[in-house]
């Protein structure tokens, strides 16, 4: 599908979310892999993305994220979306229409090789909780603009990476508590507590 409709011009709509600070450009076609994220929170994490290196040469930009067919911006709290965001849009459909790629896959494929020789193996707790983050948790977070991923699973202490909109977000640790936590300390008896990390 990727290749097929990427010669067509890229059509953009908005689509807010919980994070006022956050908002969600939506493409009409793929950009990367279903299943696939880049977070970018500095223009330095952007190693792989030219898109979101530009992104961050508006000074009120504050961190890119990349998923299937959309990008999500977070802006700094000063600055009024009413007043940039045609500007941001107009920036992606250009980028966009002019054939480049929205991440580099093959340097992050790279990346994502070097990082897995470091990763420790996982138990089959890590792959139970892992399991119902990405069927009943990922689907609602994904709709927000945002991802989270499963870091590490210790004490009953369950870590949670949340990216994209939900980092940062005001209303992201109500979620959090209210609802990932039930919903894991229901399906996992050994699960004491949920926290979020910083990516």
């Amino acid at each position: 599908m990727e290749d097929g409709v990427k010669n067509a011009p890229a059509t953009i709509y908005l689509e807010s979310n919980p994070n006022p600070n956050t908002l969600k450009f939506v493409v009409n076609y793929f950009l990367i892999p279903e299943g696939m994220n880049f977070d970018y929170p500095t223009v330095e994490s952007a190693t792989n993305s030219t898109l979101a290196q530009e992104l961050f040469t508006f000074p009120f930009v504050k961190g890119v994220f990349v998923m299937s067919n959309f990008v999500t911006v977070t802006k700094d709290a000063e600055t009024d979306w009413a007043e940039v965001q045609n500007g941001i849009r107009d920036h992606i459909k250009g980028y966009l229409d002019s054939g480049q790629p929205a991440v580099d896959l093959s340097k992050a494929y790279e990346q994502a090789h070097e990082e897995q020789k470091t990763t420790a193996p996982v138990s089959d707790m890590d792959e139970n909780i892992k399991g119902i983050l990405d069927e009943y948790i990922r689907p609602a977070v994904e709709q927000d603009g945002g991802a989270i991923s499963f870091h590490s699973f210790e004490d009953g202490v369950v870590k949670v990476v949340l990216q994209g909109s939900c980092s940062g977000c005001p209303s992201s640790t109500l979620t959090l508590k209210a609802g990932i936590e039930n919903l894991l300390k229901r399906m996992v008896p050994e699960v004491k507590e949920v926290e979020a990390i910083n990516g």
